[in-house]
């Protein structure tokens, strides 16, 4: 077998293992030996997506696993380097970089003011490094809306990120250290939908605009809300990142590409108060403007463990710029509220299509596949003109999903249905193809299913489909959605 790059930084590595049976983790462990100039190191992996770090910029490292032919690999060259030793000059330092060069952090925890990263920088952040936010957000910058700033698929101003780059280019930020968004030492979390001194609440990592991003192997928590946000952006890859916020911090999502297009999400682990990976394209405003709507396409999800968080692989209900051709593959998903999701309404508009998911492991879920047009976000989300189930003219404001499949799914310990899909009577889901289906039951106390009116709750359910077009099902019970005595608002 030969192994896969997945990303490179000045000072890391990252590679895939295509070991057969291997989702996040690894069949078995195997052993590994770097050698290389200065290198003699060895050590076991039990992950399909191992990163490597502290190696040597623009060098050539041999890499041998257990099973694969030894692979040689170039670290990226760096410029220059400098070590962080104030705090209170990180943006400085930042700065002070030539095109190509890094700061590193080195071990010790220190807490800095937002920092806005530009192009050409690697920051590095070594074993035992922490880089935290400040508790007191007083001074924290407000990014305006015509700048990037963003709140749910709509131009907000938003207090900036504790690690913001925009419109730059060819930034890793790597190293096995950790970024602290300082979520729990400040108020942000108690007031979660709320402005405070005019602006939204931050981020942790903010990219805007940015193309050819990399981030490799950090720990990333503690965030103020969505933890990682892409806006716009192409080209990015994140590998071997963990993501970990307490489950009751409000909206916390773990990574949430919006208006995004090639992005790569390898090995990572989700552990979050909300959604793991949250897919979006936009909302359009009440009077139905689009102008600052964009498309998002072509994402990858691989070897990626996702653990509580209400959804593992979400879509929506963000998506009036058109979201297509997602796959998600050998992933782990424990104890989420639901596998995948996909979620809008009427009023969004926009196209969701081609979205697979193959060859994952679900443990614990409520609902392995969720499709929703009745969602009912935003202050109208229970009106009549959301949730009637009589049909309505269909327009450019008609959301259309189409080409959903699930292939190679085992589930188990599945509590309330195994698929549950509710389309629009003016606009059907189409294309559902479910094959090589395993489910396993372990009912639980009965629910909805679905986050929209009048859904009969259940408990230990199959197949569940209103409005949708089924291509090829496994063989599992089938029943309705929404009780016979449902009316619309």
């Amino acid at each position: 077998m030969e192994l896969d790059i997945v990303a490179r930084a000045p000072r890391s590595v990252a590679l895939r293992l295509a070991v057969p049976g291997s989702l996040y983790h690894l069949p078995r462990r195997l052993g590994w030996r770097l050698t290389g100039a200065g290198l003699g190191r060895q050590g076991e992996t039990d992950r399909a997506v191992t990163a490597f770090h502290d190696l040597a910029p623009g060098t050539r490292v041999t890499i041998e696993i257990e099973g694969f032919a030894p692979l040689t690999v170039e670290t990226l060259p760096c410029a220059g380097a400098a070590v962080l030793t104030d705090a209170d000059r990180a943006q400085a330092a930042l700065d002070a970089l030539p095109p190509g060069g890094s700061l590193i952090v080195p071990a010790g925890r220190w807490q800095v003011a937002p920092l806005l990263i530009p192009s050409g920088r690697h920051l590095y952040l070594a074993p035992g490094a922490e880089l935290a936010a400040p508790a007191d957000r007083a001074d924290w910058p407000i990014l305006p809306a015509d700048q990037g700033g963003t709140w749910e698929g709509l131009p907000d101003a938003c207090h900036r990120a504790l690690l913001t780059a925009i419109d730059a280019s060819h930034i890793t930020i790597s190293g096995p250290g950790r970024i602290d968004g300082g979520g729990s030492r400040g108020d942000w979390w108690t007031w979660p939908k709320e402005t405070r001194n005019g602006a939204r609440r931050a981020r942790l990592l903010h990219l805007i605009g940015c193309t050819n991003v990399t981030v490799l192997g950090p720990t990333v928590a503690n965030s103020p809300s969505w933890t990682i946000h892409p806006w716009r952006c192409r080209d990015l890859t994140f590998a071997a990142v963990t993501v970990e916020n307490p489950p009751d911090s409000p909206n916390t999502d773990g990574l949430n590409p919006e208006s995004c297009q090639r992005v790569r999400i390898d090995g990572v682990r989700f552990t979050t108060g909300d959604d793991c990976i949250a897919i979006k394209a936009g909302k359009r405003s009440d009077g139905g403007d689009g102008g600052h709507l964009a498309p998002t396409r072509d994402i990858r999800i691989r070897h990626c463990r996702m653990e509580r968080g209400h959804g593992g692989v979400v879509i929506g209900s963000e998506m009036s710029g058109d979201i297509t051709d997602v796959e998600v593959s050998q992933c782990e998903m424990i104890d989420t509220d639901r596998g995948l999701r996909i979620k809008t309404r009427r009023g969004r508009g926009g196209t969701v299509a081609r979205i697979a998911m193959r060859d994952c492991s679900l443990d614990g879920v409520d609902t392995v596949l969720a499709i929703n047009a009745h969602y009912h976000c935003d202050h109208d989300g229970h009106s009549a003109a959301v949730q009637s189930r009589s049909p309505q003219p269909v327009g450019p404001l008609t959301p259309r999903i189409d080409a959903v499949t699930l292939e190679r799914i085992e589930a188990r310990r599945i509590r309330l249905a195994f698929a549950a899909c509710l389309g629009l009577p003016e606009a059907p889901v189409t294309g559902l193809a479910l094959r090589d289906i395993t489910a396993g039951f372990q009912p639980g106390p009965a629910a909805p299913p679905l986050m929209a009116d009048g859904i009969v709750a259940v408990s230990g359910a199959g197949l569940l489909a209103e409005h949708c077009q089924i291509l090829s099902a496994p063989d599992l019970p089938r029943g309705p959605l929404t009780a016979k005595d449902f009316a619309p608002c």
